[in-house]
């Protein structure tokens, strides 16, 4: 904050001497701590479900089955062999043998 050294000082008596009035308007004149943020422009950062997406590239990285995994004949999910259940000669994950 400057300060204006030229500046009449004020004595105690002038400080005490200030309106209620005054010092209300000076501590609403002073800048907020709160963010003002325009709901549209937060807004467009957002997608919605259901949104548009066909320009987006998606980029995956695909692992080859590893020794440990098995694919599900039913949902076709790749799971962990200790998931595995053999049912009518095919492996099929836990979730689908019940």
């Amino acid at each position: 904050m400057a300060t204006d050294y030229d500046a009449p000082r004020k004595n105690d008596d002038d400080v005490n001497e200030d309106s209620i009035e005054e010092l209300k308007n000076r501590s609403s004149n002073r800048q907020s701590a709160v963010v003002d943020e325009d709901e549209a422009e937060a807004a467009e950062g957002f997608e919605l479900p259901g949104a548009d997406l066909s320009d987006e590239e998606l980029q995956v990285r695909v692992l080859p089955a590893q020794s440990d995994e098995f694919t599900c004949s039913s949902c076709f999910l790749v799971r962990h062999r200790s998931q595995a259940v053999e049912s009518n000669g095919q492996l099929v994950c836990l979730d689908c043998e019940s």
